[in-house]
């Protein structure tokens, strides 16, 4: 794990901040977050509830190639190899 990652991504959507709490109750898991800690960047749900989830506001596809994926394409295909 890393402690910082800085990825390319434009967006203008955004958590509410009001919801935060109850999507964290109800089981996502915000793993990334804006330096500010004020945007949530990556969202994902644990892997005894669903063996892949993970929602992103940056674009991996910006990063990868055919012949040099993002890791998140990379582990998002061994999973599902897997299954």
């Amino acid at each position: 794990k890393k402690n910082k990652i800085s990825e390319r991504h434009r967006h203008r959507w955004e958590v509410n901040p009001d919801y935060i709490e109850k999507l964290k109750k109800s089981g996502l898991i915000f793993s990334g977050v804006s330096p500010d800690r004020r945007l949530m960047e990556i969202t994902e749900l644990s892997k005894s509830v669903h063996p892949f989830f993970l929602g992103a506001q940056f674009h991996p596809e910006l990063q990868s190639s055919p012949i040099d994926s993002h890791p998140l394409f990379f582990e998002f295909m061994k999973t599902a190899i897997k299954k």
